[in-house]
């Protein structure tokens, strides 16, 4: 079965569409890819494990060995560039189907292209989704349906019902806690830099 991908456009999208294939056979799920800054871009691509496992800094650390491969060959960024992966965190943005679905019932924010009845951004309960739409109550009570097309960002609210509801399930037995990957920021060992100026090595 083929995981479920976020859409992305240009840059994004090429990508996205070259590294995901390979993430996935390592048994993660890409959730986004984002690229930010123009002198010496970041790269910044959110996953997860398609275990449900929790996300470590070594999974940080096999994706990041793995995509600056994938990305040395596709070479799709002309200049530097650098790359920093991570885990999308409790309040997670939500670029798919599947994450609408999960989180039905805890409170969302979202971003249009486009405004819908005069607005661009709205919070409420996440109802769910399908290919076309996701689903919405408002704040005012009001239920509401965006087109996914139009979405420009879309992420979880951080509540306290969100926190209980992602916690791993507790035992009778103590466990040694596994190391966590820092919420929505780049791993604690650092990630391998993308193209290098071949003057600058030795």
């Amino acid at each position: 079965m083929i995981a479920e991908r976020p859409h992305h456009d240009g840059l994004e999208g090429r990508i996205a569409d070259a590294i995901a294939p390979a993430i996935e056979a390592m048994g993660y799920e890409l959730v986004r890819v984002q690229v930010s800054g123009k002198e010496k871009p970041v790269v910044q691509i959110m996953a997860d494990r398609a275990d449900g496992a929790i996300f470590t800094v070594d999974d940080c650390e096999a994706i990041s060995h793995q995509v600056s491969a994938i990305l040395d060959v596709e070479d799709p960024i002309r200049s530097e560039w650098m790359l920093e992966v991570s885990s999308p965190g409790i309040d997670r943005p939500l670029t798919r189907i599947r994450d609408w679905e999960r989180f039905a019932g805890h409170i969302a924010t979202l971003e249009l292209h486009i405004p819908q009845d005069g607005r661009k951004r709205f919070r409420g309960v996440a109802l769910g989704a399908d290919a076309e739409m996701v689903r919405m109550r408002l704040d005012d009570g009001a239920d509401a349906a965006f087109p996914r097309s139009n979405i420009r960002r879309a992420k979880l609210v951080l509540t306290d019902e969100l926190i209980a509801a992602t916690q791993p399930p507790t035992t009778d037995e103590p466990e040694a806690p596994a190391p966590r990957a820092p919420r929505s920021r780049k791993p604690e060992a650092p990630a391998p830099k993308g193209r290098r100026d071949p003057r600058k090595e030795h």
